[in-house]
């Protein structure tokens, strides 16, 4: 069972009008009642997403399905808003609740649907050669960068893909041999091996560049029509 709230259905309902109504600000009421602000702006939240149902108190754990959680996660760390943004958007009641998915997410964990039997919509990173980093990266590049269709395709968590990406801007294909374990086999690589998977890199990047430059001209030809 969920922590019964020690305030009221009617004190909450007051706390929001008063405060969308712009009778006052959110600090005046809490310096007012005593009520501190987080907790205003978590019962605002919720009576704009769900009106004064999000008021009431539910007992046990609100359950989300893996969808909604995909969603919240994928939405905040494409900066489409900040953790109280998400959550009214998908009608999530806590914040702490998007921050602990948002955490497992970056630490390579499964994200499941609420309850048992839920789906897995995040792989845990797993090892890879250098031909694996390389196509990922080329895949990237490709696709405007988009580490989560990446790590979907292959199987990879979004971590992996924005590190390897990371490394390659900074030091090119040498970023993307992994060291650790002195794997020699990917440490004492021939040159031209290596330069075969620059060339497939520098090729993916000029396709991208051309491709916007084709997508400028066309805007500057549609901009022209109109004068």
């Amino acid at each position: 069972m969920g922590r019964k709230s020690k305030y009221s259905l009617e004190e909450k309902l007051r706390a929001v009008q008063y405060c969308l109504e712009g009778k006052g600000t959110i600090h005046h009421y809490s310096k007012m009642s005593g009520i501190v602000k987080s907790t205003i702006q978590y019962w605002i939240r919720n009576y704009q997403t769900s009106g004064v149902d999000g008021l009431i108190d539910v007992p046990g754990h609100v359950e989300y399905t893996a969808e909604i959680k995909t969603a919240a996660v994928k939405d905040y760390l494409a900066g489409s808003g900040s953790y109280h943004d998400i959550c009214k958007k998908h009608k999530i009641r806590s914040t702490f609740q998007l921050r602990h998915w948002v955490l497992k997410y970056n630490g390579h964990k499964e994200l499941k649907a609420s309850g048992t039997g839920g789906a897995t919509i995040m792989t845990e990173g797993r090892t890879t050669t250098f031909d694996e980093r390389v196509e990922i990266v080329e895949y990237c590049i490709a696709h405007g960068m988009n580490y989560a269709e990446a790590a979907k395709k292959y199987l990879v968590s979004y971590q992996q893909v924005n590190l390897w990406v990371k490394k390659y801007e900074s030091n090119g294909t040498q970023g993307l041999i992994d060291k650790r374990g002195k794997r020699k086999t990917e440490i004492e690589m021939s040159e031209l091996e290596k330069l075969r998977a620059e060339n497939k890199l520098l090729k993916a990047e000029k396709k991208r560049a051309e491709i916007e430059i084709e997508f400028l001209k066309k805007v500057e030809e549609i901009e022209g029509r109109r004068y």
